[in-house]
């Protein structure tokens, strides 16, 4: 007997238990197959994330290999970075990231019915790539004094060992990472399900810390600017907007603060 699995473009990723299971009469037997993973997938023209160039296919998804651009608005530096999403094991420690989110914990029927929408899974990824929050993230972000006891942020080159050392951990933040850090390893998680990823560097950041609604921006003595982002952008249809905002989305790497 052959057989064929056709899931809907919107179902929720994820690990799947596939069983035979025949009926005669009163009879019931059944086998357990095996496992499969479902992923977003960019190549089906009814998902979220279906991308229609196939080159931007190439390079959002599959290419395991980037440039990030780092420094600061006077003097940009380009570093390459190993995103290595296909690599043995990142598939299982990105799924593991997902049951381990807050959103999980707190309510796992809720967030599982939820993850056939890349806006949810960009959030939860959002939220697990930092330690902030204690909820097993990824990473916890050092901007100033001494990293001697533990890695110094530059000199992270790829997520592959940054994601393993997560796991080899028990799932303890990594310590240490910066701006574009965060944003490789996001990459690197978002590209792994099936959503088409991009870097954004971004110099000169208008930040309302305080929240009153007007933006305060810092120097040093020499006049330079203090702030700098690293974001990462993913392809997504947005139905909740309207079909203007389709394209490329803002996720934030990097959140340090609860927002309102």
């Amino acid at each position: 007997m052959n057989f064929t699995i056709s899931s809907p473009a919107n179902a929720v990723i994820g690990r799947y238990n596939l069983t035979f299971q025949v009926t005669s009469g009163n009879k019931i037997f059944s086998r357990f197959l095996g496992q499969f993973v479902l992923l977003f997938n960019p190549w089906c023209p009814g998902d979220a994330v279906y991308m229609t160039n196939e080159n931007e296919r190439q390079e959002y998804v599959l290419n395991e290999n980037g440039i990030i651009f780092v420094g600061n608005a006077k003097y940009i530096e380009a570093r390459g970075w190993y995103y290595g999403q296909f690599q043995d094991h990142l598939l299982n420690i990105c799924l593991t990231m997902l049951d381990l989110s807050l959103y999980y914990r707190q309510d796992p029927a809720t967030d599982v019915s939820r993850r056939g929408d890349p806006k949810y899974v960009g959030r939860v990824i959002s939220s697990m790539i930092n330690g902030n929050d204690n909820d097993n993230g990824v990473l916890l972000g050092k901007w100033q004094g001494s990293f001697h006891s533990h890695e110094n942020p530059s000199r992270w080159d790829g997520s592959v060992v940054i994601l393993q050392k997560w796991r080899q951990d028990n799932y303890k933040p990594v310590q240490y990472g910066q701006c574009w850090v965060f944003a490789g390893v996001m990459c690197t998680v978002l590209r792994c399900l099936g959503i088409p990823t991009r870097l954004i560097s971004n110099f000169n950041s208008a930040h309302d810390v305080d929240r009153n609604l007007s933006i305060d921006k810092y120097y040093d003595s020499s006049g330079k600017s203090l702030n700098i982002g690293k974001d990462s952008t993913c392809w997504f249809i947005r139905p909740d907007l309207g079909t203007s905002y389709n394209g490329w989305q803002v996720l934030d790497a990097t959140p340090q603060e609860q927002s309102k």
